[in-house]
């Protein structure tokens, strides 16, 4: 489910956008705490952020520039500000599109799934798996995270596709190590978890905490 990060000082029209992009199928956050932007965006991690001009505390203009310090996730502004240099200065500023108020939901719906086909249609030709913004390349065996390209050990592949693709399920410790290694009989419990600790703190220092759930007992498990 592709996630829209809405950033809409008026809460009618932030309302308006969150109930019709959930009826579209779209998970919706609002932005509340305009202090919190940032941090915001970063714990949910959008595939596209909706945003005004005319914000409090700081304008559009700032928050776009700053998200694109972190991330090329597309960016469309919505705003009453409707001269051209408004316009130029979003596009400068990193935006992919600008809608002025008042605006059309069906213009400002088909926006939002033109930007989301083109951004990330092309996962799945070029064999990559996505789980909550963690985008797994199996061409070349690395990891992308809010637009920063990561590479992965062989076996930090291995382990993190065996995971995604039997996300929402348990893998246990067994399985992981037939998929390394072919045969647990060369395998001890010692490798398999320093190999787990790695991708874990390579994961995190890149924005993806508590990507890889631990079930006592059991093993692995990523949920979407």
């Amino acid at each position: 489910m592709y996630k829209i990060f809405i950033v809409e000082d008026d809460m009618t029209i932030s309302a308006l956008l969150k109930e019709n992009l959930i009826k579209w199928g779209y998970y919706a956050y609002c932005v509340e705490d305009f202090n919190a932007v940032i941090e915001k965006f970063n714990e949910v991690k959008p595939h596209l952020v909706l945003l005004d001009v005319s914000l409090p505390y700081y304008n559009g203009y700032y928050f776009c520039g700053e998200i694109r310090k972190l991330s090329n996730t597309p960016i469309i502004f919505i705003s009453s500000h409707n001269e051209n240099m408004d316009m130029v200065m979003a596009i400068n500023m990193g935006a992919d599109d600008y809608i002025t108020k008042p605006f059309s939901l069906d213009v400002v719906i088909a926006k939002i799934s033109a930007i989301l086909r083109r951004t990330y249609s092309y996962y799945s030709e070029k064999n990559m798996l996505e789980v909550k913004g963690v985008i797994l390349n199996t061409n070349d065996a690395s990891i992308s995270i809010n637009g920063e390209n990561i590479s992965l050990t062989k076996n930090e592949f291995k382990i993190l596709s065996l995971l995604i693709e039997n996300k929402n399920n348990i893998v246990t410790r067994e399985d992981i190590m037939k998929k390394l290694w072919d045969s647990e009989a060369f395998v001890d419990d010692n490798t398999l978890t320093v190999n787990i600790n790695r991708l874990r703190k390579k994961l995190e220092e890149n924005g993806a905490k508590d990507f890889i759930e631990t079930k006592k007992g059991l093993g692995y498990i990523i949920n979407d």
